[in-house]
């Protein structure tokens, strides 16, 4: 799954061309200007993007339907691969509904996401994810289950249900899965978020999960859920400021009708809502960055470059 440098170089480069031409705003990200400067080869990386709550049942011939506008800001950024943060169909997602809409937006690069499910894919009638398993297939349960990890260059990344989060199975996996990681950098995602200021608010569901995750040196947390953007410095799981913490990025800003900021929580560095769009996220060999970008191709927020611990 790893391309050599060469290649990642390209990849990059194509990325940051191909959003030039969006508004006439150049977009480029912080691992592109690592890997177009003479730096040493840990700076060389890849670029991935993520997004949560994404295809409202319409399609590109309403003016108002916003998932094939972030789509198409996918195919732009043309990334190593695509993370999907939950709800990726709504109402309730039936297959029969993922093919007449996810499928003619995000379908377009199927075969390079790694989704997770959210909760609506739990209304299924046909029964809890089953419309999500039957469209994703193996993409979504490559060893049989609806958690699973991958590794890209120097980093491992974990993929949760957190519809299940209840299940000895699932976390003595998670156990299991970081204990054999010899990865330097860790990512972990999955739909509800133990941290946000929006209309859900902080969901107790994955603390357990972010005790893992700290005890074993996790850098980043990705969500959707709540139907905006934010972010978060580092922080430990109890929600205290934390240098060696993990950083949460909630983007729940695929397509579906935005949420209000309802309360700040603490270690918010930034909140928008009514944006659409993608997080753009640069991974070196020992660190990474992210931008948020929106459906014009503008660039509405950059992070902080963090270093893996």
């Amino acid at each position: 799954m790893s391309p050599n440098p060469r290649v990642k170089r390209a990849i990059l480069v194509a990325a940051g061309a191909s959003l030039a031409l969006i508004g006439g705003v150049l977009l480029w990200s912080p691992a592109g200007k690592a890997d177009a400067s003479p730096t040493p080869a840990a700076s060389a990386g890849f670029t991935a993007v993520a997004a949560g709550d994404i295809a409202e049942q319409c399609t590109a011939s309403s003016s108002g339907c916003k998932h094939p506008k972030t789509a198409a800001l996918v195919q732009q950024i043309n990334p190593s691969f695509v993370m999907t943060m939950g709800d990726n169909q709504y109402d309730d997602a039936r297959l029969k509904d993922f093919k007449n809409y996810y499928d003619k937006s995000w379908g377009a690069f199927k075969s390079k996401t790694r989704p997770v499910a959210g909760n609506h894919e739990t209304y299924d009638p046909a029964g809890a994810l089953a419309g999500y398993k039957s469209y994703f297939g193996s993409v979504a349960y490559p060893d049989g289950e609806s958690y699973y990890s991958f590794d890209q260059g120097n980093w491992h990344f974990i993929a949760l249900d957190s519809n299940s989060f209840d299940d000895d199975e699932q976390i003595d996996w998670l156990k299991a899965d970081l204990a054999a990681n010899g990865k330097k950098c860790v990512a972990a995602y999955w739909h509800h978020p133990l941290f946000s200021s929006g209309e859900h608010g902080n969901d107790p569901v994955s603390r357990p999960v972010w005790k893992l995750l700290h005890a074993n040196k996790a850098e980043l947390v990705l969500n959707g859920h709540d139907h905006h953007y934010e972010r978060f410095a580092p922080q430990d799981p109890d929600g205290k400021a934390d240098a060696n913490g993990i950083v949460e990025v909630l983007g729940g800003m695929g397509g579906a009708n935005p949420y209000k900021i309802e309360e700040v929580q603490p270690n918010s560095q930034k909140r928008l809502t009514k944006t659409f769009g993608v997080v753009k996220l640069n991974f070196t060999d020992t660190g990474f960055s992210w931008n948020l970008v929106a459906t014009d191709g503008s660039t509405k927020d950059s992070s902080p470059s963090y270093s893996c611990h």
